[in-house]
């Protein structure tokens, strides 16, 4: 077996992304100076950093990408991005009881913390959301850390290559097998003759709703404030920042341990709607923003989208107010509360269906006499968000073509002398496009069973006996991207009991997860070739 590609070439442009890639931590850096904290720590994480960028570089000054060295780029990217963002984590916590601080007490206690660290660093990157903090709090870890853990997310949301395709000539080179490997769904829509246009396009549009939605968020906190009324009281202008940063990238990260259940029902109601939008594909905003807002209506993937929205959102609101959940803490009552069995029932269906893994309510509690509603959230994390959204799962337009496709061949069975295409919003789909769909989603279901299979078995190992629910909802939570399961997996819950192979397997699900498998897989033929041919 020969390795045919040209991974100078690659690990050159790694080294451009992660000097580019370093430059961010100047906003934890920032944060450390207003609150005079680990300021240390971020000038020698941004170091580090650097002096790697510029050594990959040194491999090969003027790389030339072909498809196949794109390809690889974008895996090693998301490999490499989680690696550094470890190292604040391990720094900062370092000498404290800090769970993804460096330990060095025994090799055991570093390698745990190692692992942490990059199980912590990879969720947010990825934007699953899943934690192995022991505790979220602003005493135990600074504000600068805290922000550079939800900056992961939002870096991760629309795509650390995108971002690099937008503002590097060398990179948008190859910009359009670059962003089909990374983004999102079966295919890329390119809005522009320029690839490069088209990825600061969706960065515009992303950046320009996570303002939008910080500067209401911290507006309600002004008017608040001056007026006298509880609208935001908590949130002040680092927690707007904070949570503008992992709302749009659908990530679910906050600096607080009870997520958004620690703001006002009026903050609940305003996120809402943000993480609906971060669900939609974003190509789809550039056509409406240009006057042509019937580009969402005629999506036939839009409106399943809002269809699935409103049905689960319906069933869960009749659920909580009809009783079917106890009271939780937070989350309070929904048995004949209208107000909050809507909100409640909107949120969760608005978080999970989307990946996003924020929580107001904590639906682990659910399990005397609210099966029935945690099943609904069940159903909601397989579906997924849009193609082209930052949401994860395994797509909305997926499955559509998945359930097209079975029609058609139960059709032509019936009827052989019949040729049916499958169709989608009126136009052909390519039965290349159908085989590939095919392919994505059967490995996706095999993965998630077998990681299931395993994580229970591997905490069975050490004493911790899951539930069937417990692991299907860890295998699914970080293959999926979402975050939350179920149990002690809830929303206010960690990873934090399993075993260091468990965690171990779960990065590579969101390494996974985030690159949707198939790229990964096709790296990895395109580049081996049997030398007998």
């Amino acid at each position: 077996m020969v390795w045919r590609i040209d991974w100078q070439a690659s690990l050159g442009v790694l080294g451009t992304v992660l000097t580019y890639l370093a430059l961010t931590m100047l906003v934890p850096l920032a944060v450390g100076v207003v609150y005079m904290e680990d300021i240390w720590v971020f000038v020698v994480s941004i170091l580090l950093v650097v002096l790697l960028g510029l050594g990959l570089k040194r491999l090969d000054p003027e790389p030339d990408l072909g498809p196949q060295e794109a390809l690889l780029l974008v895996a090693l990217a998301w490999i490499a991005a989680p690696i550094v963002g470890t190292i604040p984590y391990l720094l900062a916590g370092f000498g404290t009881e800090s769970t993804v601080g460096l330990q060095t007490s025994s090799f055991g206690a570093a390698v745990e913390s190692i692992v942490n660290a990059l199980f912590e660093s990879t969720s947010g990157f990825t934007t699953t959301g899943a934690t192995v903090l022991g505790e979220i709090s602003l005493e135990q870890h600074s504000h600068a850390l805290m922000m550079w853990r939800q900056l992961t997310q939002w870096l991760g949301g629309m795509g650390i290559i995108v971002l690099m395709i937008a503002i590097l000539p060398e990179v948008a080179v190859n910009g359009a097998e670059l962003m089909r490997s990374e983004a999102p769904g079966p295919d890329l829509q390119k809005l522009t003759p320029k690839i490069a246009e088209t990825a600061r396009a969706l960065w515009i549009i992303y950046f320009g709703f996570t303002v939008l939605l910080v500067v209401i968020l911290y507006g309600l906190h002004v008017v608040g404030g001056v007026t006298g009324t509880e609208l935001a009281p908590n949130m002040n202008l680092y927690n707007a920042v904070a949570h503008g940063f992992t709302t749009l990238p659908t990530g679910g990260f906050s600096p607080q341990a009870d997520s958004i259940a620690a703001f006002s029902a009026l903050v609940q109601w305003v996120i809402i709607p943000f993480m609906v939008v971060a669900g939609v594909n974003f190509a789809l905003f550039w056509h409406v923003f240009r006057g042509e807002a019937r580009a969402l209506l005629d999506n036939a993937e839009f409106r399943t989208y809002a269809g699935l929205l409103a049905a689960l959102f319906a069933v869960l609101a009749v659920l909580l107010f009809g009783g079917a959940v106890p009271e939780t803490s937070p989350g309070g009552v929904t048995d004949g509360a209208t107000e909050n069995a809507l909100r409640q029932a909107a949120f969760q269906i608005g978080s999970l269906m989307n990946s996003t893994g924020f929580a107001t309510a904590d639906f682990a509690q659910w399990t005397n006499g609210g099966t029935e509603a945690q099943l609904v959230l069940l159903f909601a994390m397989f579906i997924g968000g849009s193609a082209g959204s930052t949401g994860g799962g395994i797509k909305i337009i997926r499955w559509l073509l998945v359930f097209k496709a079975i029609r058609r061949e139960l059709y032509t069975s019936a009827r052989p002398d019949v040729v049916e295409p499958v169709r989608l919003g009126g136009n052909v789909v390519d039965e290349d496009t159908i085989r590939g769909i095919m392919v994505f989603t059967l490995l996706y279901i095999l993965l998630f069973g077998f990681a299931a299979v395993f994580i229970m078995l591997d905490s069975a190992r050490i004493g911790v006996d899951l539930t069937v629910l417990e692991s299907m909802s860890a295998s699914l939570a970080t293959i999926g991207n979402i975050g939350p399961g179920f149990g002690d997996l809830g929303p206010f819950g960690n990873y934090l009991f399993f075993p260091e192979s468990s965690k171990m397997l779960m990065i590579v699900l969101m390494w996974l997860g985030r690159l949707e498998i198939v790229p990964v897989l096709a790296l990895l033929v395109a580049g081996i070739r049997d030398t007998g041919r």
